[in-house]
């Protein structure tokens, strides 16, 4: 009689479940973060771009969205095209090196050109320096392991409206509390429906949260 091991099997989750955690992975990209948070500091938050025309904040959430959103997306699809990569999931570590090169390049441009107005928040510019150090802490921990984007994200997310809660006198607390369970919903839709272990899951949020700290202070 055979005394081999047998290894469990992680149950699979029921698909409305799965189909849930698959939507919550698109709604909440990582490419979608930046737009989400510039939207919140130009329409919700009081302070940041207190006194500006409606058609100035359009026109910035549309710069935001389309620097640092559609075209890393679009440069995912033409890789994927030109068959650089075999997925635009980019499910293997080799896949992700040169999307994640390229998507550093543009959210190094978006950071820095924004820098140079000098009509733009701190608070705006800080997220933006730490998205960049996101996707660069994406390219470096690569190497070691495929840690998880969405993680990163969502990291970022929840610290840049921690640091807000204790900055500004209002009801951030409760953006912070909104953002952390987004964060928690990410991460368990990730590993549900993708090949992510917990350390990477793990890994991802906590290099997120750093990097938005490390932007502040940089700054």
């Amino acid at each position: 009689m055979s005394t081999t091991p047998v290894t469990a099997v992680p149950p699979q989750q029921p698909a409305p479940i799965r189909v849930l955690a698959h939507l919550f992975s698109y709604i909440f990209h990582p490419l979608f973060i930046p737009a989400y948070v510039t939207a919140y500091l130009l329409f919700v938050d009081p302070y940041s771009f207190a006194g500006v025309n409606y058609k100035y904040k359009l026109f910035r959430l549309i710069s935001v969205f389309f620097n640092t959103a559609l075209i890393p997306g679009f440069a995912v699809f033409l890789m994927w095209r030109l068959k650089l990569i075999q997925s635009m999931q980019l499910r293997t570590q080799k896949e992700r090196i040169i999307p994640y090169a390229a998507a550093m390049i543009f959210y190094f441009w978006a950071w820095y050109v924004f820098h140079n107005q000098k009509d733009n928040p701190q608070a705006f510019l800080d997220f933006l320096l730490g998205s960049f150090l996101g996707v660069c802490a994406a390219w470096f921990l690569n190497i070691i392991a495929k840690v998880s984007m969405h993680a990163i994200g969502v990291g970022g997310l929840a610290t840049f409206f921690l640091l807000q809660a204790f900055n500004q006198q209002d009801v951030t607390g409760v953006y912070f509390s909104l953002a952390l369970f987004i964060a928690g919903i990410v991460c368990t839709s990730r590993l549900i429906v993708s090949d992510h272990s917990q350390k990477e899951i793990y890994m991802g949020f906590v290099a997120g949260a750093l990097c938005q700290l490390l932007a502040v202070w940089l700054q």
